[in-house]
This record gives structure tokens, C-alpha cells and sequence, in this order.
């Protein structure tokens, strides 16, 4: 009997749908434990790898396949930063089928040595010498390729004593300059500490970190410092430890419906966001991600018709019903999940709105953009989450693209209308032309350099109004 048949249908499919790209994957058991936990440059054909030995009752690869009943992964930029997050999972999970590796000498080691300024090495095993080991890992080669990218996001010095003048490395910006005073030992020490957060996989502690040392930069009126910091913090907050920004595997969405207690599992998300900038050219956008990642094909803009000033609620209300009301009247499927970008008032105009049109029962949510709370109707107290949880991650991300949307959108209508009141000043030129110049032609700075013969060419006119349109413009 082939391999192939004795595979159920369930991890066949999953094997499928698993991505070509670098990253960890995670073989799990009926109770929603990791089994084994891998590393691969491309997830789908290491996990098909795999099941070549499936049935087998023989084999270590046998064992471990009888008692997968589900494949979840998380994709990486690269290899090497597969390789990292690996290990932190490993120690983090323990799982039966890694436990061989986990107590391996012979595999290589990440070393931050016991000096006064520490350097990060690759090392054969570990040493009872004072310095801390992380590992092990599986594969040299890219654990050295894995420490070239450590270096860039923590420098840290390379040389073997520390010099009187700094060297190359400080030069192309690998190292901060310690030995000439320009990093003082404090500072060097807390790169050296989140170094080891990040090997560790601690990164509720290295933002506390980062977080202490921008409100003392602050304190201090050292505002640049304090950026940078805060920058840190940000970049922390919208990914997983290495993972890439738009790495979202099923355990993520899965946890998002238990913490939100949602019906079902969120695969489609719509988000809403109104951009309304002193209530002129009030817009609204929606934002759609399935199964974690954007469907911009399925993106949508509106334009406020029936609201005057600046009311964001009534705004939302008109956006809601017009977006439900047409699903419901071309009976499409409703999303799993509504993301209101906004507080508590943002999220009981919405939901009344739902209420009205007869979808009370669609699951709402609403985040605040003071502490990023996530809110939702008819409980009172928001859900607080961890600002590094990838679960809070992917709302943010979801209300980041929205409101970029809006964004957009609102200055498209800006620019046109500001060209076309310019173009309202231009004796001759009425509505019908200015609509053609601001189609054909664009922004009135470049209407003003054109040659009349070529503007009555491209916006289809007679050279004559050309003529007059450049020599009005060029005064």
C-alpha cells in the first residue's frame, strides 16, 4: 500500500494550503499540543518530507506522524530567523520529539561571554565559564548567517580585546564605539540584556525595558533618543518576536476567537475607519483581511452623503447601513468579525446601526486609540491584551490598513478638488472643461509648463483655449 493513501484526507489538505516560504512549523497532537516543532526554508515541502515515512511503526519519523492529528506553522523573512524562533519554541514547548536536540552537545550554541563588554559567538557545547548559552541549533551554516542579522539589530562589539580607537565595525554602524567612550558600559549592557530577551523569546521584558529607558530619555528632554526607543517598541508591538508582519497561521486566529469569545473562527475581518479632517471631504473606508492577510480586492471606500460637519458617529451609521443593508440585500455572506476603529461611542453607533437592519447578533468589537482596548457591545469592561500579542497584532494591523485607506482616499478627493478650484479662476473655463483638464492633464503646475499645442493635443481642446488657459496660468 503507497504512502499516499494511508495519509488522511484532513493533513493531505493541510499540506496543501501550507506556504513555499521560510518559517517553524508545528506538528500537534488531538489536545492541541506541539508534538515536534520544526524549521524549514520552505514550510510546505519540508512538512511533505516528513510524510514520506507516515505508517511506518518502526521509525522515530513513524512515531511522531501517528500522533499528528494537525499542522499549524508561522512564516519568517528568512531561514536563518526560522532557525532562531525554533529554538526559542523548543524551549519554550518542550516538545517529546525535540527533546533529543534539546540535549544534544555535539549541535552549536549561541555564547554571550562573561566579559566586561560581551561579545555573541557561535560555540561547540556548553562550558560551565561564566557565560550564557542559547541553542542548541541545528545547522551551523545558518547559525552564522543567523548571528550577521543578531549583530545588525543588537551590535555589539567583535574584537577579540577591547581596542584603544574604535575599528571598522564601528564605522559602518556594527558596533556603538565602547572602547572610545562613545557607549558607556550601562548602554552597552542593556543591548547585551535585550539580546538575551530576544534569544529567550521574552519580549513582554524587552519592551518593559525599552519602555523604562524612552520615559527616562523624556524625563531628560533627550527627545531623539526617546524616538528611537519608541520606534522599537512599535516595531515589537506589530510582530512577533522575528516573525514577518503579515505572518498569520491559524492558531493566531484561533486564539483571537477564544479571547474575543467569538462564535466562530474570524476568517474574514472587515474594518472600518472615517477620515474626517475638520468635516471637508468627510470618507470612510473598509478593510478586509481572510484568514489573516489582506484581500484588498474585496477593500471599500465611501464617500459621506447624508452627514454635514463633524460627526464621526452619524458618519459610521450611514457607512454600516449602507455596507449591511446591501449585503443583506444581495444575500453575500456576512464577515465573522466587525472592527470598528474607535471607542465606546465609535462602537454603539455602529452597533445600534446593526441592531436597526436586523444584525444585532454580528460579532463587533471596537479599538480604542489611546490604549489600543478592544471593546464590544454589552460588556463592560474593554479586553486589555499584551501591546506584543500577536492576536492584538493582527487588529492592529487590520485598523492600521483601514485608516491608511481612508487616508488615501480622502486626499485623492482633496487634490482634485483643489485642482479644480484652481481651474475655476481661468476666464472661459467652465465645469464640463475643468472635469477634462483635471482627467487628462492633472495638477495645474504641470498644465502651466505645457506647451499650448501639446495641452490642446492631450486634453483634446482647441489650441486657441490652450493658449489662453497657459498665458492666464503662466501670470
Amino acid at each position: 500500500m503507497s504512502t499516499e493513501r494511508i495519509i488522511p484526507g484532513y493533513l493531505k489538505n493541510r499540506i496543501a494550503e501550507l506556504p513555499v516560504n521560510p518559517g517553524v512549523y508545528f506538528f500537534k497532537n488531538r489536545e492541541g499540543n506541539p508534538v515536534y516543532i520544526g524549521k524549514a526554508l520552505s514550510i510546505k515541502k519540508r512538512v511533505a518530507g516528513h510524510f514520506r515515512y507516515y505508517g511506518e511503526s518502526f521509525s522515530k519519523e513513524g512515531a511522531l506522524l501517528a500522533q499528528t492529528t494537525r499542522i499549524d506553522f508561522i512564516e519568517t523573512p528568512t531561514e536563518a530567523e526560522a532557525l532562531l524562533l525554533e529554538s526559542s519554541l523548543v524551549k519554550q514547548f518542550t516538545p517529546k520529539y525535540n527533546q533529543e536536540l534539546k540535549d544534544d552537545k555535539s549541535y552549536p550554541y549561541l555564547k554571550l561571554t562573561a566579559e566586561e563588554y560581551p561579545r555573541l559567538l557561535v560555540a561547540r557545547g556548553r562550558r560551565v565559564d561564566g557565560a550564557r548559552y542559547f541553542g542548541p541549533y541545528t545547522d551551523a551554516r545558518l547559525l552564522r548567517r543567523a548571528v550577521t542579522l543578531l549583530r545588525r539589530q543588537f551590535p555589539l562589539r567583535t574584537c577579540k580585546t577591547l581596542p584603544k580607537k574604535v575599528c571598522l565595525q564601528f564605522h559602518i554602524g556594527l558596533c556603538h564605539g565602547p572602547c572610545e567612550g562613545h557607549q558607556s558600559r550601562e548602554q552597552y549592557l542593556a543591548t547585551v540584556r535585550e539580546l538575551a530577551d530576544f534569544l529567550e523569546g521574552r519580549r513582554d521584558a524587552m519592551v518593559r525595558n525599552l519602555s523604562r529607558r524612552m520615559k527616562e530619555h523624556s524625563k531628560k528632554n533627550e527627545f531623539e533618543e526617546a524616538k528611537v526607543l519608541y520606534e522599537q517598541i512599535r516595531a515589537l508591538s506589530l510582530v512577533p518576536a522575528v516573525l514577518h508582519p503579515q505572518a498569520v497561521s491559524e492558531n493566531i486566529l484561533e486564539t483571537l476567537k477564544e479571547k474575543l469569545e467569538l462564535p466562530r473562527l474570524p476568517r474574514r475581518i472587515d474594518c472600518f475607519d472615517i477620515s474626517n479632517i475638520q468635516g471637508a471631504e468627510a470618507v470612510a473606508s473598509m478593510a478586509v483581511f481572510i484568514d489573516g492577510k489582506p484581500a484588498r480586492e474585496e477593500y471599500r471606500r465611501f464617500r459621506i452623503k447624508t452627514v454635514k460637519g463633524i460627526d464621526d458617529y452619524r458618519m459610521m451609521k450611514e457607512v454600516v447601513k449602507r455596507r449591511y443593508s446591501r449585503i443583506i440585500e444581495e444575500k453575500s455572506a456576512l464577515p465573522d468579525l466587525v472592527v470598528i476603529d474607535g471607542g465606546k461611542g465609535h462602537l454603539a453607533a455602529a452597533h445600534a446601526q446593526l441592531k436597526e437592519i436586523g444584525l444585532e447578533n454580528l460579532p463587533l468589537v471596537s479599538i480604542a486609540k489611546e490604549h489600543e482596548y478592544i471593546y464590544s457591545p454589552g460588556r463592560q469592561a474593554p479586553y486589555v491584551f499584551s501591546p506584543t500579542s500577536t492576536h492584538l497584532a493582527l487588529i492592529r494591523r487590520l485598523r492600521d490598513e483601514a485608516h491608511r485607506f481612508a487616508i488615501t482616499y480622502h486626499r485623492k478627493l482633496h487634490r482634485k478638488e483643489a485642482i479644480l478650484s484652481a481651474l475655476d479662476s481661468i476666464p472661459g473655463v467652465g465645469p464640463k472643461m475643468r472635469q477634462r483638464l483635471f482627467r487628462k492633464i492633472g495638477p495645474v503646475a504641470k498644465i502651466r509648463t505645457m506647451a499650448p499645442e501639446d495641452l490642446a493635443h492631450q486634453a483634446g481642446i482647441s489650441e486657441k483655449t490652450a493658449q489662453g488657459i497657459v498665458a492666464f496660468l503662466s501670470q
